[in-house]
């Protein structure tokens, strides 16, 4: 061999070995960390501990009882390219395991290394799979089995809307299940433990990590379930003899903001959710949908001439039965000749004339003779940030806003706000609506809603802090209104739609609908809010009841009172009120 052939190998050679040198350099110097990393993930097992989701209770009486539980359920994973799939679908379709995919889906990747062939898996048809696999020659590899939990609603449908579900991935979806979903579903924990080279766990070792799970709250709900299933009842039946669509119900204590009852009909099994016909049904009306209330609304209107002291209820003003405002006519729903004329306020919210409450508007701006900017102004104040409607309440649920106008910018502001008074051309919800009623009845505190009692701590129910309330308007005013809606509801005394002995006041509103931008004549929506209890004290219930059908004038006089009525006799049985002494 030539010495230029040797000298070129001894180059290549020490270019080689420098070229090694370099690269175990950068491995053992500069990667250092990063093949420790890998080396120690090689060694370690690391599993989640997964947290168990919170139930849910409801009242009963005095008890909390559980509603929402947890249910072991189970997931089945394959391998599919370990597991023999003659054997496998002979197991799975003998034990009548509904999949997430048929067979071909299952098999189209001839990669894939993991699949979940099935969730939600009772235990008795795992137990089938398990025996059959058992009886198999060679057995049933590249199938694992994983414990879950699902959520199981033992009272079916009852208050489903409120509730809300679980979805397939563990999710809560709408209702307390969806709005208070981080709280029940608690935080997952982690283990990781170093394993030897068979992967079998070590018990001793510096590497070794576990992070306990966080388990969901179990909530409390305000709701009595007696209350609640009571109330869906009577909705049920009212609907059926009425030949209407639909109906909800709110039923509070005035005096400390609690929802009692929330319900919506018809309904759902959220056990059953995905056997809907449409998202719709899931939708909780009282909170998560504004609308128009109609003259409901005049109580507020009245309350805040009354608290700013420029109407009583003997005040009066000329009944003409219209007004024109802005270029628009604005008529009384009530046009009978005998109530023409010089009228008093008590007797526009008896007879729920729209020129009552337009007439206030003008007091309350200062001018008896036209609507000023002032009184919009006022107005507004008094309904979004005192009453506060239009704006979210706090509720522990999703809750939608809904809108007032503004009482400056844009046209037509006085028709507007004519409109305003009487509960049209404003979007509320039905929550926001009886939350304020609720400071007009009871000594004029407005008490934040809630549907949360408390909490389960080791077996016992531990209630939440209660808020103080706030006051919106004096305790003078608040028995003045609350007086004058005893007298509107006296006027239908000659019917005897109350028990005697009882101190039970209320409003009627029959509102138009909107369609494509524009106000229905064939659709009207009727509502009642009103309270009751003992004369001498403050409300003990109050209850507010929409019902309607599309396409179709449901008055509030025909529909919604009668309804009320029941549910208010039904208050008035279940929480034992005694009835005054004559």
């Amino acid at each position: 061999m030539d010495l230029k052939r040797v000298k070129f190998f001894r180059n290549v050679l020490i270019l080689v070995v420098g070229i090694i040198s370099l690269r175990l350099f950068y491995i053992q110097i500069i990667q250092h960390e990063e093949w420790v990393a890998k080396a120690e993930e090689q060694h370690t097992l690391e599993n989640t501990i997964t947290a168990k989701r919170g139930e849910i209770y409801m009242m009963d009486g005095e008890e909390p009882v559980e509603v929402v539980m947890n249910e072991t359920v189970y997931a089945i994973v394959i391998d599919p390219m370990v597991v023999n799939r003659e054997k496998l679908k002979e197991v799975i379709d003998g034990a009548g395991v509904e999949k997430t995919a048929d067979w071909e889906e299952v098999f189209k990747n001839p990669e894939l290394r993991y699949f979940v062939l099935a969730k939600g898996v009772q235990r008795e048809k795992v137990e089938k799979i398990r025996k059959a696999a058992e009886t198999l020659e060679g057995g049933l590899s590249g199938v694992y089995i994983k414990e879950g939990t699902s959520r199981v609603y033992p009272e079916g449908e009852m208050a489903a809307q409120v509730l809300g579900f679980v979805n397939a991935d563990g999710e809560g979806q709408y209702g307390v299940e969806g709005a208070m979903n981080e709280e029940l579903k608690g935080k997952d924990g982690l283990l990781k433990t170093v394993a030897d080279v068979n992967q079998v766990a070590l018990s001793i070792g510096d590497k070794n990590v576990k992070i306990p799970a966080e388990d969901g709250k179990d909530l409390v709900l305000s709701i009595d379930r007696n209350i609640q299933r009571g109330v869906e009842k009577i909705l049920k039946e009212k609907l059926e003899e009425f030949n209407k669509d639909q109906a909800a119900a709110i039923v509070m204590n005035p005096n400390t903001g609690e929802v009692l009852a929330m319900a919506n009909v018809p309904t759902y099994d959220p056990a059953k959710y995905a056997e809907v016909e449409g998202a719709e049904a899931y939708v909780n009306e009282t909170v998560e949908v504004p609308y128009e209330p109609a003259s409901v609304l005049k109580s507020f209107t009245f309350a805040t001439g009354i608290e700013l002291g420029v109407m009583t209820p003997e005040t009066t003003y000329y009944n003409k039965g219209y007004e024109e405002i802005d270029g628009w006519t604005i008529k009384n729903a009530a046009l009978q000749e005998s109530l023409l004329g010089v009228t008093t306020m008590q007797k526009a919210l008896n007879w729920s004339l729209n020129t009552g409450s337009i007439q206030a508007l003008r007091l309350i701006g200062g001018n008896p003779e036209r609507i000023t900017e002032e009184g919009r102004k006022t107005l507004y104040d008094y309904y979004y940030n005192k009453f506060r409607l239009g704006r979210e309440t706090g509720i522990e649920l999703y809750e939608a806003v809904g809108l007032i106008g503004d009482p400056v910018e844009g046209d037509g502001r006085d028709s507007l706000y004519a409109n305003m008074t009487f509960g049209q051309n404003i979007q509320v919800t039905m929550l926001q609506v009886i939350s304020g009623y609720n400071a007009l009845v009871n000594g004029g505190i407005y008490k934040e809603p809630t549907i949360i009692k408390g909490e389960i701590k080791d077996g016992e129910l531990v209630e939440k802090e209660k808020k103080e309330g706030e006051r919106v308007i004096s305790e003078e005013t608040s028995e003045t209104i609350r007086e004058m809606l005893y007298g509107t509801r006296a006027s239908y005394r000659l019917y005897n739609i109350d028990k005697e002995g009882y101190y039970i006041g209320g409003k009627t509103g029959t509102a138009q609908t909107i369609r494509d931008g524009k106000y229905t004549m064939d659709e009207w929506v009727a509502t009642y809010v009103g309270f009751g209890g003992r004369e001498g004290v403050l409300p003990e219930y109050t209850i507010m009841v929409r019902i309607w059908k599309e396409g179709e004038t449901t008055g509030a006089e025909q529909y919604a009172l009668p309804v009320f009525t029941e549910l208010s006799e039904f208050m008035i049985d279940y929480l034992k009120i005694k009835p005054s002494e004559s």
